[in-house]
């Protein structure tokens, strides 16, 4: 075999071996039930109904994005790894029926969200799928919104550090070492806050480390009545 060859394939090897690091995979990983931690993710309803309406025209999802003044709701919760995370751990995925489904609509507004949540993220937590909807609906309540971003009927301007601070005043046990706020290009979109196994707030640094590093956001007001 020819040194250029050699090289050629090493470093394809090389490739695949960072590649794998990055998302989770290996050795023992993406199996039901191992990971580290949890990330509750909470989408911010008002900024990604008006982006969904940028891209589609004037568009929005009828049920998210419909006459109820939906605020902060769960876009999900995620398996970790302290380095990286698990995806997709069952395929095909053990079935959900349309009853669980049904049931989390309060907090997960949109069909596909959860039925793709389970897929990609649900079958890593090693539950049956009532029992994850059940950890989901417990770990959202674990955590308490700032009461400055409930009922926003006006348009807020933030900063992720003034946002962080509020979420850390909100919730005793938290900091900011344990969330982090995610952003587009001018709006608050998400924010994302770890838990452990048993719902306990922890700190997490490859997540925090990602928050948003824009100056200010904006917070779009609640839709509907």
């Amino acid at each position: 075999m020819s040194g250029f060859v050699v090289r050629a394939a090493l470093a394809v090897s090389l490739l695949v071996v960072a590649a794998s690091a990055a998302s989770g995979e290996g050795s023992g990983q993406n199996e039901p039930g191992q990971f580290d931690f949890y990330v509750l993710s909470l989408s911010w309803s008002p900024s990604f109904c008006a982006s969904a309406e940028e891209r589609g025209n004037g568009r929005a999802p009828t049920m998210q994005c419909g006459a109820r003044p939906y605020s902060f709701v769960v876009h999900g919760l995620w398996p970790q790894y302290d380095k990286g995370f698990p995806e997709y751990c069952q395929v095909p995925a053990p079935r959900l029926n349309h009853d669980i489904v049904s049931s989390m609509l309060d907090l997960m507004p949109a069909p596909h969200l959860i039925f793709n949540e389970w897929d990609k993220h649900g079958t890593c937590s090693g539950l049956a799928p009532r029992a994850y909807f059940e950890t989901v609906r417990k770990a959202r309540a674990v955590v308490k919104i700032p009461p400055e971003y409930t009922g926003l009927q006006e348009a807020l301007s933030v900063t992720p550090t003034g946002v962080e601070d509020a979420f850390v005043k909100a919730n005793p046990g938290l900091s900011a070492g344990g969330m982090a706020v995610e952003c587009d290009k001018k709006r608050l979109t998400e924010i994302r806050i770890c838990l452990s196994k048993d719902l306990q707030f922890r700190d997490c640094p490859e997540i925090a480390r990602r928050t948003c590093r824009r100056e200010q956001l904006l917070m779009p007001p609640l839709r509907g009545g």
